[in-house]
C-alpha cells in the first residue's frame, strides 16, 4: 500500500501562482510515474500533469507554459507549481502514483485514470477572477 498526500491548495486570485506538493510513502518512490489530476465542480477528472521517473514532465494542453512538475526522489515528493491562474483552473487537484516501475515511453501514455494504482484524497484550489 502507497499512501500519497497533498498538500498546499488554497484560493488564489487570477494571474496568481499556487504550488502544490504530494508525498509518496516507499522505498521505490524514484521508480514511481506520477501525476497530477484535476475535478472542476460539474465535470469529470481531467488529466493535468504527468512526470517519468527520470523527471520529465508532460502537461495537457490547458496547463502548457503555466505548470511546472517536478521531482524529488530523496524527499519522495512532487511539486506542481501553476502560475498565471485562471478561474476555469479551481478544481480540486488529485495526486496519483504509477508504482508498477515499468519503462515510461511516452508522455503521451499515463493520462488516464486506471494507468494509475494509488491516488491522493486532493486538494481544493479556487481562483477568483
Amino acid at each position: 500500500q502507497v499512501h500519497v498526500v497533498e498538500s498546499g491548495g488554497g484560493s488564489v486570485q487570477a494571474g496568481g501562482s499556487r504550488n502544490l506538493s504530494c508525498v509518496a510513502s516507499g522505498r521505490d518512490f524514484s521508480t514511481y510515474v506520477m501525476g497530477w489530476f484535476r475535478r472542476a465542480p460539474g465535470k469529470e477528472r481531467e488529466f493535468v500533469a504527468v512526470i517519468s521517473q527520470r523527471g520529465t514532465p508532460y502537461y495537457a494542453d490547458s496547463v502548457q507554459g503555466r505548470f511546472t512538475f517536478s521531482r524529488d526522489n530523496a524527499k519522495n515528493t512532487v511539486y506542481l507549481q501553476m502560475t498565471s491562474l485562471k478561474p476555469e483552473d479551481s478544481a480540486v487537484y488529485y495526486c496519483a502514483a504509477d508504482v508498477s516501475g515499468g519503462t515510461f515511453y511516452s508522455g503521451q501514455y499515463y493520462r488516464k485514470e486506471n494507468d494509475y494504482d494509488f491516488w491522493g484524497q486532493g486538494t481544493q484550489v479556487t481562483v477568483s477572477s
